[in-house]
């Protein structure tokens, strides 16, 4: 095997490596006011199921948006979106706000008692609590 084969080979790895490690830092922030939630908990928040606390959504574009709803309720983006759409309809509830990254996430979650949302677990500060780290 040639010299740049082997680079590309083993810069494709690391780039699977490095992102399987930032999808294992994922978690659920609020005030640090705010209780731990279950897993389920904010699965039905995000869901629209409970209106416990107030979701905070990161842009559609980014990746950890459609992470986090995997990982958290198991459903991918389409089908988050189909689910809102029928409440939103229905009247029943309006979908979480969508805010621009992390940073916007954790200063919004900071500022309001009720609000929750994700970020990476890198970009957790004293300014927000851990309520579920997502795996």
């Amino acid at each position: 095997m040639n010299m740049i084969k082997l680079q590309t080979i083993l810069l494709a790895l690391l780039c699977l490596a490095a992102r399987a490690v930032s999808a294992a830092d994922l978690v659920v922030i609020g005030n640090p006011a705010a209780a731990a939630l279950t897993k389920e908990q904010v699965s039905d928040i995000f869901l629209g199921k409970s209106q416990a606390m107030t979701p905070l959504d990161q842009a559609d574009s980014a990746p950890i948006r459609a992470d986090f709803y995997k990982r958290a309720t198991g459903r991918d983006l389409s089908q988050v979106k189909a689910a809102w759409s029928r409440l939103v309809f229905s009247g029943k509830a309006q979908p979480p706000k969508e805010v621009a990254d992390s940073a916007a996430v954790k200063k919004s979650v900071a500022a309001d008692p009720k609000a929750i949302g994700y970020i990476e677990k890198s970009a957790v500060d004293g300014s927000v609590k851990v309520l579920l780290s997502i795996e």
